[in-house]
């Protein structure tokens, strides 16, 4: 049995009281860097035997797969949020559904999920790209294509590279494109910064350090209401 189980994105009381029963419960838990979810599992006094999953190296994902057929129950985490998304664990969990193996999916912290409920720009569609090719080329085009489905874009940076990222969609969609970037979401220090995209990349660039991970939303500008009482009601 494989159990995908997100973990807090930051504030340690997000994580949820389903996903701590099956880290006391699993056989083992493998995750991306043993250490940090060490801390986790002492922090709520959790003692079980941790395995790195390398999503890179074949041995690593054939000597997990083997212990789940074994009849080993694994949670699978990452170091923060939801495995599979924009994290490790997609090629594990093909390769036990494909080798008949139950996985169940809990449900958890999200960064993408969290900054977009706390954006206020949609209830609906967005288009969720992650973290880019660091390549500004590819980047580009990939910005450019899901901006053009008219939905809110979802990416995430590192504070090492955000402002070059929101020069990018300035020079890509116009420097008036509107961005949100929420910072450090769920810990002490978080933060939302709301502008446009040349602004943004210039009110960060004018600080010595940046620090936190980045969720950039790229939402369309703003469009005059229209006159709506003589629209026909599409419903009746």
């Amino acid at each position: 049995m494989l159990y995908i189980v997100p973990t807090p994105i930051g504030n340690l009381q997000d994580i949820t009281l389903r996903a701590l029963e099956v880290l006391k419960t699993a056989d083992a838990v493998l995750c991306e860097d043993t250490r940090r979810t060490q801390i986790l599992l002492s922090h709520f006094g959790i003692s079980k035997p941790t395995y790195r999953y390398n999503e890179n190296d074949p041995r690593s994902v054939a000597r997990c797969l083997e212990a789940l057929k074994g009849g080993k129950t694994c949670a699978l985490v990452s170091d923060c949020g939801t495995p599979c998304i924009s994290d490790p664990g997609w090629r594990l969990v093909k390769e036990a559904v494909e080798a008949g193996i139950k996985v169940s999916s809990l449900p958890g912290p999200s960064a993408v999920a969290c900054a977009l409920a706390g954006a206020g720009i949609t209830g609906g569609a967005f288009t969720f790209l992650g973290f880019l090719p660091r390549k500004a080329g590819k980047a580009a085009k990939l910005i450019a294509a899901a901006y053009a489905l008219n939905h809110p874009v979802v990416v995430y940076e590192s504070p090492y590279r955000v402002v070059k990222m929101l020069e990018l969609i300035a020079k890509t969609l116009g420097d008036d494109t509107p961005v949100i970037a929420a910072r450090e979401l769920s810990k002490v220090y978080e933060e939302w910064l709301r502008g446009t995209a040349a602004g943004l990349a210039r009110e960060l660039g004018k600080k010595s350090k940046v620090q936190g991970e980045f969720v950039l939303i790229i939402d369309r500008p703003a469009e005059p209401e229209r006159e709506k009482e003589n629209e026909p009601d599409p419903y009746f």
